[in-house]
C-alpha cells in the first residue's frame, strides 16, 4: 500500500499534521504517550510501538474515541531488530508510507558505577541505542521517498539533557543519550541534505514511569 495521502485533501485538512502517518515508539507510557495523542489530535495516522500489548489496545481505543484519526498499534520490543522490521511492514501495510518518526522508546536505570548490574547496562544500550537505530532504519526509505517526492519527513529522536549533563549514578545512561544526541547530529548531516529533518528533544526531569525502573 503506498501513502498518497499527504497529497491529497482530507475532511481534517484545517489540522496541522493531516494527511501525515506517524509512528511513535514507547508509546505505552509517559511522553511517548503524550506525543502519540498529540500527534492524533493534530490530524495525524498514528502507529502505536510499545512492549505493552495491553496498553497499546487502551490507548489505541481511547485516540480512536478522542480523534477521527487512524490508529494501528504493535507490540514490539525495539531491541529486537527483526521484530522492528516486521512492525515497520505492517504499519506500512494498514496506514502506508510513513513520513514522521518519534523514536522514543527508552529506559533509565541509575546505579553507582561499581556496583550496577552489567545486565541492565546492555538494557539501557539495547533500547536506547540500537533500539532507536533499528527504528530509524526500518523507516527511513519510507522517510526519504516522502522527502524525494516533495513532501515533508521528519525522524525525531527523544534523548535527554543528561547526554550532555554530570549525574552521578547516571554514568551509562548518559552515555547512552549523549550517543543518540551525537548520532543525531550526523544523521542530519546525512539526510539533511536528501529532504529529511532530523531532530533531537532532549526532555529534562520529567513526572513519568521512566525512573520507576530504577
Amino acid at each position: 500500500m503506498t501513502n498518497t495521502a499527504t497529497f491529497e485533501s482530507t475532511e481534517n485538512t484545517h489540522l496541522p499534521l493531516a494527511g501525515r502517518v506517524a509512528v511513535v515508539t514507547g508509546a505505552t507510557s509517559g511522553i511517548g504517550t503524550a506525543t502519540a495523542r498529540r500527534l492524533a489530535s493534530d490530524g495525524a495516522s498514528v502507529a502505536l510501538v510499545g512492549r505493552r500489548e495491553e496498553r497499546l489496545n487502551d490507548l489505541a481505543a481511547e485516540l480512536g474515541d478522542s480523534t477521527d484519526a487512524d490508529i494501528a498499534r504493535t507490540a514490539v520490543d525495539v531491541s529486537d531488530r527483526d521484530a522492528v522490521e516486521r512492525a515497520a511492514a505492517a504499519i506500512r501495510d494498514e496506514l502506508g508510507r510513513v513520513d514522521l518518526v518519534v523514536a522514543n522508546a527508552g529506559v533509565m536505570l541509575p546505579a553507582p558505577f561499581e556496583e550496577a548490574d552489567t545486565a541492565e547496562w546492555d538494557r539501557m544500550l539495547d533500547t536506547n541505542v540500537r533500539g532507536l537505530l533499528y527504528t530509524g532504519r526500518a523507516f527511513a526509505a519510507d522517510l526519504l521517498a516522502t522527502a524525494a517526492e516533495g513532501g515533508r519527513a521528519d525522524l525525531v529522536h527523544v534523548g535527554s539533557i543528561g547526554g550532555h549533563e554530570k549525574f552521578p549514578n547516571y554514568g551509562v545512561y548518559g552515555a547512552t543519550k549523549a550517543a543518540v544526541a551525537h548520532l543525531t547530529r550526523n544523521l542530519r548531516a546525512e539526510l539533511g541534505p536528501r529532504g529529511v529533518r532530523v531532530k533531537n528533544v532532549e526532555p529534562g526531569l520529567v513526572r513519568t514511569e521512566l525512573g520507576d525502573h530504577a
